[in-house]
């Protein structure tokens, strides 16, 4: 049922992106930074980016003391210091392409809260802060246990406090949309209710099947390259994929008066993470309580987690302050045997950029200049 003009003007296309989050979104603008000509079509299967791009909490984040201590457990000195810089050089990039002021970046502090179990972590501070001295230019970490009185946490839980001098915090929201705004500007189209089902690389193009289900029938694009970045949901579409998704349990309160603290917050090697945003406590994480529930691409409540979240803020972050919690959510992130992004060529005209290991807001600009540089050179 397609027309002559439909099938001659709406389907061809140089490039094809599946994903409308923030690796694919980057990848279409590199694509057209270095070629501001070409077609380039980003087909996103929700109505709104659907996985963790929207979901985040909005850490401008390269990694807490113990989390990059549990890195180092899992993949030698030099893959970790990479997996830094990669951090750092994509939120360099981020800012850049986007503006400070345009996604409310702001470096009010990243602190990492210790408790008794995790003060073995502050023995290997110097080794951590002189691992990273020469790509930081700096201490990664200083004590900043003067703050803990003001910030008000629960002192028999908390015994120390870390910060990450290297860390910013932004608007997750203003981000995403000023990543579309920059696509649409720079002449990218974006489809979104538009699922693929199906790649085929026929050597001379990549076959993208999509479902109309106005028509009742499949559109057949076509691209001379496909980049994939799908992340959690990656395995609908390449079921190989060497990835596993993890949900993220989040929650906001209602504005709170007189909160004491700003800024960004980890606990138990990233597992849990909080910040105040416009007043609020946005508390999220616990997947470690049930790794195996949240491993998961369904947006769904765990509510054994939900609990344990709201008794963390009334226990430790928030100890004899009324709250109310305003709103739930879960994201959709995607894991591997290490915190490595997976990105490849699937076949000579696929590339994949997935894999984000929870850490898309700080490298998915980097991974996106990344596999459109390898889709327009090969």
């Amino acid at each position: 049922m397609l027309s002559y003009w439909e099938k001659s003007a709406f389907l061809q296309y140089d490039y094809i992106i599946v994903g409308s989050g923030i690796v694919g979104l980057s990848a279409a603008l590199s694509i057209k930074d270095r070629a501001p000509h070409s077609t380039v079509l980003v087909l996103e299967r929700g109505l709104l980016p659907t996985g963790a791009s929207t979901k985040n909490a909005g850490f401008a984040c390269i990694g807490s003391l113990t989390e990059v201590l549990a890195d180092l457990q899992t993949m030698p000195e030099a893959a970790v210091i990479n997996l830094v810089n990669m951090r750092r050089s994509g939120l360099q990039l981020l800012r850049q392409r986007l503006g400070d002021a345009t996604i409310r970046y702001a470096e009010n502090g990243s602190y990492e809260l210790i408790g008794t179990r995790e003060e073995w972590a502050l023995s290997q501070l110097a080794r951590v802060n002189g691992l990273l001295a020469g790509l930081l230019g700096g201490p990664a970490f200083t004590p900043a246990n003067e703050k803990l009185s003001s910030f008000g946490f629960n002192r028999n839980a908390i015994k120390h406090l870390v910060r990450n001098n290297f860390e910013g915090e932004l608007h997750t929201g203003k981000m995403m949309r000023a990543l579309t705004d920059a696509a649409l500007k720079a002449g990218i189209e974006i489809k979104t209710g538009c699922e693929v089902k199906e790649l085929q690389d026929y050597k001379t193009g990549v076959g993208v099947r999509v479902p109309d289900p106005v028509l009742g029938e499949d559109l057949h694009f076509c691209a001379k390259k496909v980049i994939v970045c799908t992340n959690a949901f990656t395995r609908k579409l390449l079921p190989d994929a060497p990835l596993s998704p993890g949900r993220g349990q989040v929650l906001i309160t209602d504005p709170i008066p007189d909160l004491p603290f700003k800024g960004i917050f980890h606990m138990e090697e990233g597992y849990y993470y909080f910040r105040e945003i416009d007043g609020r406590v946005l508390l999220g994480g616990g997947r470690q309580l049930d790794f195996k529930g949240e491993t998961s691409t369904e947006f769904r409540f765990n509510d054994r987690i939900q609990r344990e979240l709201v008794e963390i803020l009334q226990h430790i972050i928030l100890p004899g302050k009324k709250f109310t919690v305003a709103d739930r959510w879960t994201g959709i992130m995607a894991f591997g045997e290490t915190k490595q992004p997976l990105v490849q060529n699937f076949t000579d005209n696929i590339v994949v950029g997935v894999r984000m290991g929870g850490m898309g807001v700080a490298i998915g600009s980097k991974i996106g200049e990344t596999i459109a540089a390898m889709a327009m050179d090969s």
